[in-house]
């Protein structure tokens, strides 16, 4: 028989691995809602970076069709949803495994106030949909003239405030 050192570290491994494996079979469970036939639930990565002049959003979604995404803009919240449909195969004797996660998904934004919805433009190519949303303009400042009882505002300040508005 060997004698063989405790070691903390190796225990605390352990215990590291088990509990990933634990929350792992949790979260990847087959979801048995909305008759997906025991597929995982997906959500697609997604990465949201901010140029000088748009806001552009970069989904993967590798295996859908441009047909089955669709994006939407309503009241400065961007929603992005599809379907990535499950290829069933059959075989006889012996058995698969599944890890390619397939089904419906819907992926929104809050976006910032001023946003054009109709310059909002998307493209999609080899599985990556890129949305490019301009940022809306800055709000200026209006200098309001000041007249004093009946004379007319000023030529100086009615220049100021014709400068401020374009």
């Amino acid at each position: 028989m060997a004698l063989v050192r405790w070691d903390s570290s190796r225990e605390l491994s352990s215990l590291q691995s088990e509990m990933n494996r634990l929350f792992q079979s949790f979260f990847d469970t087959p979801s048995t809602s909305g008759g997906t036939g025991g597929l995982r639930r997906w959500h697609p990565a997604m990465d949201l970076v901010e140029t000088e002049d748009h806001f552009v959003l970069r989904a993967d979604l590798p295996g859908v069709a441009e047909s089955d995404v669709k994006v939407e803009l309503e009241d400065n919240v961007l929603t992005l949803s599809g379907e990535r449909r499950h290829e069933q195969e059959v075989k006889k004797g012996g058995y698969y495994r599944i890890e390619r996660a397939s089904g419906a998904f819907a992926r929104t934004l809050t976006l910032p106030e001023g946003v054009d919805a109709e310059a909002v433009e998307a493209t999609f190519d080899k599985g990556v949909l890129e949305v490019r949303i301009p940022k809306p303009a800055e709000r200026k400042p209006r200098r309001v003239a000041i007249s004093v009882g009946d004379a007319p505002a000023t030529i100086e300040a009615q220049a100021a405030d014709q400068a401020a508005t374009s």
